[in-house]
């Protein structure tokens, strides 16, 4: 049975569909965007009905902007010689938020995966192998999830620049700053073993 009008009910099903948010957590949500209508609600609407109309994914590397190449494209300071291969938009966006990496990324739109029957044609390969055919590219960063997907992924990636003349690497793998060996599982464990160097 209902708690509110239909119109209500129909926003919280929608926010229920989002990432994190269940039917209650999207109930909540809602409840608390009525009450701030005016602080809250009214501007979150604007927003979201703008970037419906305006954003696109970059032709070139697949990001979420509001051109057909996005600002990390168009920025000549990070035309490097390096790309950065990720994922998805999400993996890109952690990156940046980093600030660790000042050239480019590419976005593939997933991860090769003969379970979910996705193949090199639906990921954004191809056109990888085309730009640093075409941009002169001396490094290609794998930046994929480190799962079996994700390795699969990059291999396949490492065979089709085969002969580019593009180094292909990978982030390293391993403890992350501040953990402690007891807390890790234990394929983090051997990957940072593998991935050791000289003290």
């Amino acid at each position: 049975m209902a708690d509110g009008p239909e119109q209500i009910e129909d926003l919280i099903g929608l926010m229920a569909r989002l990432p994190g948010l269940g039917p209650r957590s999207a109930r909540r949500a809602v409840l608390h965007l009525i009450q701030k209508r005016g602080a809250l609600m009214a501007p979150l609407a604007a927003a979201m009905a703008d970037v419906a109309a305006t954003a696109r994914e970059c032709v070139r590397c697949g990001n979420i902007g509001n051109a057909d190449i996005c600002a990390l494209c168009r920025d000549p300071e990070r035309a490097t010689g390096e790309i950065c291969v990720v994922e998805t938009v999400a993996d890109l966006w952690a990156m940046e938020r980093g600030r660790a990496f000042s050239g480019r990324y590419h976005v593939l739109g997933g991860a090769l995966s003969a379970l979910d029957a996705v193949g090199p044609e639906d990921l954004r390969i191809p056109a990888l192998v085309a730009r640093v055919a075409d941009e002169a590219v001396r490094e290609v960063i794998l930046a994929l999830d480190a799962t079996v997907d994700g390795q699969t992924t990059a291999h396949y990636i490492a065979e089709q620049l085969a002969g580019s003349g593009a180094q292909v690497t990978s982030l390293a793998q391993g403890v992350p700053v501040g953990g402690e060996l007891d807390y890790l599982d234990d394929g983090t464990i051997s990957a940072a073993l593998r991935a050791r160097r000289q003290f």
